[in-house]
């Protein structure tokens, strides 16, 4: 792995503002509600990248993909890649998810999140918000599993129950397209949660799964906050009042989200955060500012989404091609080996919280948008 500092943007701190971000983040429970992580693209060398490489020649950009994300998982599973956990410490994240799906093909993934759980005695799977908080004082990292999407659901809703028992705790009701709960951010019309979606919705609210509106369309994310008796959240978004994208929320959303006592977390995606070719980390920052202003910061979080868990060329060859497949057109201006300037790794997780102190932002309210404002949602709706 590369040696490059990270955490290091200049945002032009004193000496205190330094010593003041480093004790936050520290102290803080730091929750990444999209973790694509832990490593980066810096990641794939030696053992790791040949096992990438052999799939990318033998199998289907999906199955290519899969393997790019899941080898550092494997070595690090196997003792053979320390860095799959040093990287996530270096990072300060205390919890992050690990994803899933809810159809039958889903079972492999499902199997290499136990297998982690199991294996890696520095990561607990997180339930309750009981178990982040365990996981802080142990000096632990903490896993929680989630989906973005809601396709495979059965129409008794059995499926649901299985994935909670199996300790899913959010879902996402889109992604992108329109499926049989309701409409995607991305699908040419805004058709909003369908009569299943509501039954799927209140059955989350008896489980005790976090409605997520991530992907979804405005109407969607409006009828999922109207229907959900308990907070629903955007897990990983971004203000469409600063920068217009199909991927944003508007600002109508962004309060409704905030009514139920949810919240959205802002996402490292360059593209969805700035325009040009050099978006920065204070893109990131604007965005979380937007969402302070208006409903303040007890509604906002991080869900950075990116940098993805992939070698370069599987980002760039295979990832690519894929996006189509995955409701994302041409304007949609997806950029896979993109990053923000002041946020390329996972390790550099600490130049949020350095932004955050450089935007003036108090203790409480920097320890609520690390992670405080995400617990509190997860108590509320898990347990």
């Amino acid at each position: 792995m590369s040696n490059d500092t990270f955490g290091t943007y200049d945002f032009g701190l004193t000496a205190d503002q330094e010593e003041r971000a480093a004790r936050l983040h520290a102290q803080s429970i730091v929750i990444d509600m999209l973790f694509q992580g832990p490593v980066g693209y810096r990641a794939y060398a030696g053992e790791v990248l040949a096992a990438v490489e052999a799939k990318r020649a033998a199998g289907s950009p999906g199955e290519a993909y899969a393997a790019a994300a899941s080898a550092p998982i494997r070595a690090g599973m196997a003792g053979t890649f320390k860095e799959f956990q040093e990287t996530w410490e270096a990072s300060g994240i205390t919890g992050g998810n690990r994803q899933a799906g809810l159809s039958e093909e889903a079972f492999p993934i499902w199997a290499l999140n136990q297998a982690q759980f199991d294996n890696l005695p520095w990561l607990v799977k997180a339930t309750t918000a009981a178990d982040f908080r365990r996981a802080k004082d142990e000096g632990k990292r903490a896993g929680y599993i989630s989906t973005q999407n809601t396709d495979g659901l059965d129409p008794k809703l059995a499926r649901l129950q299985a994935a909670h028992d199996f300790g899913m705790r959010m879902i996402g009701l889109t992604y992108n397209n329109q499926n049989a709960v309701g409409g995607g951010c991305t699908e040419r019309t805004d058709t909003g949660v369908s009569n299943f979606g509501a039954a799927v919705i209140a059955k989350m609210n008896e489980l005790g799964i976090i409605v997520d509106t991530g992907h979804c369309g405005r109407q969607t994310t409006l009828d999922a906050c109207e229907l959900s008796e308990a907070p629903v959240v955007c897990s990983h978004s971004s203000a469409d009042a600063v920068v217009p994208h199909d991927r944003a929320k508007s600002d109508e959303e962004i309060h409704a989200l905030a009514e139920t006592g949810g919240l959205i977390g802002i996402v490292a995606v360059p593209f969805f955060l700035g325009t040009g070719s050099e978006v920065t980390i204070e893109a990131m920052l604007d965005h979380i500012d937007h969402v302070s202003e208006l409903v303040g910061w007890q509604h906002v979080g991080i869900g950075t989404d990116w940098p993805l868990q992939a070698d370069k060329q599987t980002l760039g060859d295979v990832l690519i091609p894929m996006t189509s497949e995955m409701g994302f057109r041409e304007e949609h201006n997806i950029q896979p080996t993109a990053n923000l300037v002041g946020f390329d790794d996972y390790r550099d997780f600490p130049n949020i919280t350095r932004g955050l102190v450089s935007r003036g932002y108090a203790d409480e309210q920097i320890a609520g948008i690390l992670g405080g404002n995400f617990l509190r949602v997860f108590e509320s709706v898990c347990g």
